[in-house]
């Protein structure tokens, strides 16, 4: 796997165009309605559902298998998965009619709505039904670094991020920064590494001195065999993050189909999923991002606190969609 992939490294800066490459690998022009149907979705089969993996992935679709099959069931429609390059490109996928359902990043999702994209969140993972659902952004250094030990600590570092649209790859980390009294433009030198993945393996190459990835990769990682445990460690933590949505399309979808995703929410859990008969037992009920539970309703103002860290930091990508 090449680390710093040229293609994921694209910012949000590069919307439109990275936005018009996906619409064109879906083999239809830019202006050309979704799915075969009118702008209101009416006689609409299809649901395209796209996402973005956090990591270098071949099997994104499969991580999504359960709730595909969830949305067949409940619509009966059947769903058409894209694996988007990055969240640029589903943003303007929305934009544009080409993207029915989107799994977001929150900083991601904050851009596409308040930048006009008709889309509206419907829910977010989490391990446990009364769990609130958010993650956390860590700065990471590897183990037996003794020079940084802590977010002050790395001026003048060469400093790995995710990409410009990540909430817990770029943005979050760029309040610490900031907090820290250090500018994540003149006082780092920071390298977009295009994945979390990326990020935490550029670390361990010594690639970047330091840098951003969600908790969970960490993790991840270390029971793929990617890194060894113990290998990297956290030096810094931000405050929670409101869980990444699923938002649909309010302008490609049909107002019956809505209701149907509205609805589904409710019974996107690993319990009702084997009532369903969706999944054969718990144990075995996979979903995206190993969630132990399911899905939790949210709504736009969730992500207010995502609109405060933009006011905080001014980062440029906040105002770009």
């Amino acid at each position: 796997m090449t680390v710093l992939r040229s293609l994921r490294t694209k910012s949000i800066l590069a919307a439109a165009a990275a936005g018009l490459m996906f619409l064109s690998a879906c083999g239809e022009s830019a202006s050309a309605p979704s799915s075969g149907s009118g702008a209101s979705g009416e006689g609409k089969t299809t649901i395209v559902f796209a996402a973005v993996p956090s990591e270098e992935s071949t099997s994104l679709q499969a991580e999504y298998e359960t709730i595909i099959k969830l949305i067949e069931k409940d619509t009966g429609k059947k769903v058409e998965f894209q694996n988007a390059t990055d969240y640029a490109a589903v943003i303007e996928g929305q934009r544009a009619g080409k993207i029915d359902i989107a799994a977001y990043g929150p900083f991601s999702y904050k851009i596409a709505k308040d930048g006009g994209v008709p889309v509206e969140p419907l829910a977010s993972l989490v391990d446990a039904p009364d769990e609130k659902p958010g993650y956390f952004s860590i700065g990471w250094v590897k183990s037996d670094n003794t020079e940084i030990t802590s977010i002050e600590a790395m001026k003048g570092k060469k400093i790995c991020f995710v990409d410009k649209a990540s909430t817990s790859g770029y943005l979050y980390p760029s309040a610490g920064l900031l907090g820290a009294n250090i500018n994540p433009e003149t006082d780092i030198t920071p390298v977009m590494a295009g994945g979390h993945d990326a990020s935490l393996l550029s670390i361990k190459s010594g690639q970047c001195d330091a840098g951003f990835a969600y908790e969970e990769m960490q993790t991840q990682m270390v029971a793929k065999g990617q890194l060894a445990d113990g290998e990297v460690k956290e030096i810094w933590r931000s405050e929670q993050i409101m869980g990444s949505p699923f938002a649909m399309n309010t302008e490609t979808l049909d107002s019956d189909t809505q209701d149907k995703l509205r609805a589904m929410v409710e019974k996107a859990n690993k319990p009702d999923l084997v009532a369903a008969g969706i999944c054969t037992d718990e144990a075995s009920c996979n979903l995206p991002e190993e969630k132990e539970w399911g899905m939790v309703k949210v709504t736009d103002a969730d992500y207010d606190g995502v609109r405060k860290v933009c006011d905080l930091t001014k980062a440029e990508a906040c105002n770009k969609a």
